[in-house]
């Protein structure tokens, strides 16, 4: 089977589904919509589907060698300001494409099922809650979805937005292609009083301010600066009135890295730093660790064939832009930790106005002529692995 001509002849189905998942955004684990839409999809192409976890399952073909083939479908909680037609009015908005990334693993499953008696192996697919949250790979792993039958190799695309033409291919088969990401919540504890008397309080907020800039001088003075290293605090609360100290103070953040021992390094550090830092202003400190995924390193040997098998495609515009890598965060990773895995990123942009904003901004838009470019890359590479 041609992929790329039975693509385009699919390609209005894809923006269809697509757009159903945009409209009817779902943020976190906890998908019904998605997950009730992906199950009868599937079972309109003619496959068994069954849930995994948070997430959806199928599989098809006939033993041998089995390809993981994944498909985030989450969304991000804020508002959409996109303009489009059928943008999300529920105070979620799919700003970072996983919307595509269903539609294009449905409309693959199709073609492959079309196409099931020339397989050599097995393809099972994998879609997915809770990316951005990093608990849908982790909990769809814990319920098996690499096992039964045992998944020998994965494969993932992600649509990236912004001022470059449709069919732009980005990959690493050298190094780590994202960093890891630890998120951290710290809850300080102190004692409240009166604004009038501090000498009667422990200042919770004095002691956040403190394990900030002490989180600081931590990347400054102890981050290898041979190694990308990131921390972040995004959140800091306390109190409630300005003449009250309050009991406690709220810090989260995150900790990205390219190198596991920075990683190592540095979580540990920031544990140790935040308690004793609290202790010097007698306080405490509890760190809850809210997301713990490792840098994304994809296996070079497998990687390099999947772009071979991508390059076979004639699609005109598909040009290949090797050795990236991004400081923004992926739990694929936790696939890729298990098995052998590709991840590639394919550019839906525009040239015009319309690829002014990026990523997880309100207003992005992504380029729907990359439907039938993804879902064909994602058949023919599965057709081609399992035939080696």
């Amino acid at each position: 089977m041609n992929y790329y001509e039975r693509a385009k002849e699919l390609k209005e189905e894809t923006i269809e589904n697509r757009r159903y998942f945009h409209e009817n955004a779902e943020v976190g684990l906890d998908m019904p919509k998605a997950k009730a839409y992906v199950m009868e999809k599937l079972r309109e192409y003619g496959l068994e589907p069954k849930e995994c976890g948070h997430g959806v399952t199928a599989t098809l073909g006939k033993g041998g060698k089995v390809l993981l083939l994944r498909a985030d479908m989450d969304a991000l909680p804020m508002p959409e300001e996109s303009g489009l037609s059928f943008a999300c009015n529920t105070g979620k908005v799919h700003a970072c494409g996983h919307d595509f990334h269903a539609a294009m693993l449905l409309t693959a499953a199709k073609m492959l099922k079309e196409n099931e008696s020339e397989l050599k192996g097995t393809v099972k697919f994998m879609f997915q809650p809770a990316e951005e949250t990093f608990e849908g790979s982790k909990d769809m792993i814990e319920h098996g979805i690499l096992d039964n039958p045992s998944v020998d190799a994965a494969l993932a695309y992600h649509v990236s937005p912004g001022k470059m033409p449709v069919g732009i291919f980005m990959y690493n088969s050298t190094g780590t292609m994202m960093y890891s990401v630890d998120g951290f919540k710290i809850t300080i504890h102190g004692k409240g009083a009166h604004g009038a008397y501090p000498q009667n309080s422990i200042d919770p907020i004095n002691i956040g301010v403190h394990v900030y800039l002490a989180l600081e001088a931590l990347m400054a003075r102890e981050a290898d600066p041979s190694k990308s290293c990131v921390m972040t605090i995004g959140n800091f609360e306390a109190g409630t009135a300005a003449n009250i100290i309050p009991d406690t103070a709220i810090l989260q953040g995150t900790i990205r890295t390219n190198d596991p021992d920075a990683r190592e390094l540095l979580v540990r550090r920031m544990k140790e730093v935040t308690v004793k830092t609290a202790e010097v202003y007698s306080g405490t400190a509890e760190i809850e660790m809210i997301s713990e995924v490792a840098p994304l390193i994809c296996d070079s040997q497998f990687t390099e064939e999947i772009v071979e098998y991508m390059k076979e495609l004639e699609i005109p515009s598909l040009t290949p832009y090797p050795n990236i890598s991004a400081s923004a965060s992926e739990d694929f990773a936790s696939i890729a930790e298990k098995v052998p895995s590709a991840f590639m990123y394919l550019s839906a942009g525009y040239l015009d106005e319309r690829g002014e904003s990026p990523a997880h901004n309100p207003k992005v838009q992504f380029n729907e002529d990359v439907c039938p470019i993804g879902a064909a890359c994602m058949a023919h590479c599965a057709t081609r692995w399992l035939g080696k």
